[in-house]
């Protein structure tokens, strides 16, 4: 039995005591953590409705970032705006010395769906963005934190360092992956995270690696009904392309997953297309699959080209990794979201989300036992591996990283819907974002009290990571796209 695991051992057994014998009362600094989000009830129900209403797509989020960085700055942190390459990236910190407690804010929208809060489809504007994942209140939640914490922090004059990270595009995880490129983690000691959800407990999964590319074919135009013979179709190229990955699935693991579309298919059909582009995310619960599965891609997409006497570019925008759990963060984590308990949803608050569900009833046959899922999730039960992909994973490679969910939607919503921009606009939803905010300002301020936990944590993370070497596909030196589409 190795050295770190023993200690990883003994560590966590100490912090498990520790959390054993926890007050039944929040300690002074707590309190005052606890007391400022209290006193910024409308602020933040304010912040989350105009980013809601700002509904920026990933790094083109210049009034949402604007807005966070300014409420930062009013209240004495120091910002550093546009790093890493990215306009709407920042890093606010506050304080000096260790610990550098980090917490993460997203802000990013999703395309198409814009949508009133409201229990029926009804876009505010048609094809315009909304936030289908919640991230209006991911970004809300995590400033109210981060100000509690140094509200905190300075009443009672509490040593070290916090840090709201401000990262943009976690819809297409390129944010947090290029400010740890960039090394904006490297001295962080432990990273906090959350995201609103239809469910409420410590985050104690994993989730799935991810690799983001374009596939780009140029060919030759010409008419397509008079010298077809003289063309060489790109168009052809990408089908072509499609049609061998789609018959790659059948010899994936099954946690694989390949989705695209295609961006640029030509312009009109008597023109024969010179030049077409589709966009692929590659996925599976381990990095190391994802990279086999990658390379396969574009072995097909060069078989491709040679088929159709096309050329082959390829872009690879972002590479993302799975998410690395920490024990510690999750029973930490956890034991405060029962400490600070569920917040209480209304029967008009239950009635909307009844009616939220009903199109899902109606088209799909299915069945919903609870309007909202209100009761805190067994640390068993959060063990589950996330279907999706996120660029906290990357961050978990390098620093030990905890985060929790808390229900902002309707029981099941699906991800990435319209119900999702109506709740998280809501009252459900402002519920779930103060909920977040006070059990990561008091889990933030157990970490900068309770050195034992800040140990615990880096000693679980080192025995996960024995066997783990970072590496990335982003071509060494590459900037961060400008923008995504």
């Amino acid at each position: 039995m190795s050295r770190s695991f023993l200690t990883a051992v003994v560590l966590t057994a100490v912090f498990a005591h520790s959390i054993a014998r926890c007050e039944e009362t929040l300690r002074p600094t707590q309190q005052t953590a606890l007391a400022d989000i209290n006193a910024r009830r409308e602020e933040l129900k304010a912040v989350n409705q105009a980013i809601w209403k700002f509904a920026e797509v990933g790094l083109e989020e210049h009034q949402s970032a604007s807005l966070l960085i300014s409420k930062l700055s009013q209240n004495g942190f120091e910002v550093k705006q546009g790093v890493s390459d990215m306009q709407t990236a920042f890093v606010a910190s506050y304080g000096s010395g260790k610990p550098i407690i980090g917490i993460l804010a997203e802000y990013d929208a999703l395309p198409g769906m814009s949508q009133k809060v409201e229990p029926e489809r009804s876009p505010l504007q048609e094809g315009a963005a909304g936030h289908a994942c919640g991230h209006s209140g991911l970004g809300t939640g995590a400033l109210g934190a981060a100000l509690a914490v140094k509200a905190s922090m300075e009443k009672h004059q509490l040593k070290g360092t916090i840090r709201l990270y401000g990262t943009p595009a976690e819809e297409t995880v390129i944010g947090k992956v290029y400010m740890l490129l960039d090394g904006q983690f490297d001295d962080l000691d432990i990273c906090l995270h959350w995201h609103p959800s239809t469910k409420t407990g410590a985050w104690a999964g994993s989730s799935k690696a991810i690799v983001s590319a374009k596939f780009t074919f140029d060919g030759v135009s010409a008419h397509a009904a008079g010298n077809p013979e003289k063309g060489r179709s790109a168009l052809d190229a990408v089908e072509l392309m499609n049609v061998g990955t789609n018959f790659m699935r059948e010899h994936t693991k099954e946690d694989a997953r390949l989705h695209y579309v295609i961006t640029n298919g030509g312009g009109a059909p008597n023109v024969v297309p010179p030049t077409a582009t589709v966009w692929y995310f590659v996925r599976a619960d381990k990095h190391e699959d994802v990279e086999y599965y990658f390379q396969w891609v574009r072995d097909i997409a060069e078989g491709a080209a040679k088929m159709t006497r096309t050329k082959l570019s390829v872009q690879i925008d972002t590479d993302c990794h799975e998410l690395i759990q920490n024990s510690p963060l999750s029973e930490l984590l956890h034991e405060n979201l029962t400490r600070i308990g569920p917040p209480k949803f209304t029967d008009a608050e239950r009635a909307f989300a009844r009616r939220i569900q009903q199109p899902l009833v109606e088209e799909f046959g299915t069945t919903f036992p609870q309007a909202i899922a209100s009761e805190i999730k067994t640390l068993e039960e959060s063990n589950e591996a996330s279907k999706g992909s996120t660029d906290v994973g990357d961050i978990s490679w390098y620093v030990p990283t905890g985060g929790i969910r808390t229900t902002c939607m309707a029981a099941e919503s699906p991800g990435h819907s319209w119900q999702n921009v109506a709740c998280i606009g809501s009252t459900i939803g402002e519920k779930g974002i103060d909920y977040a905010a006070r059990v990561l300002a008091i889990s933030a301020l157990d970490l900068f009290e309770k050195p034992e936990i800040v140990l615990a944590a880096k000693a679980d993370w080192k025995q996960r990571m024995a066997k783990r070497k970072y590496t990335s596909l982003i071509p060494k030196g590459q900037k961060p796209p400008v923008k995504i589409r």
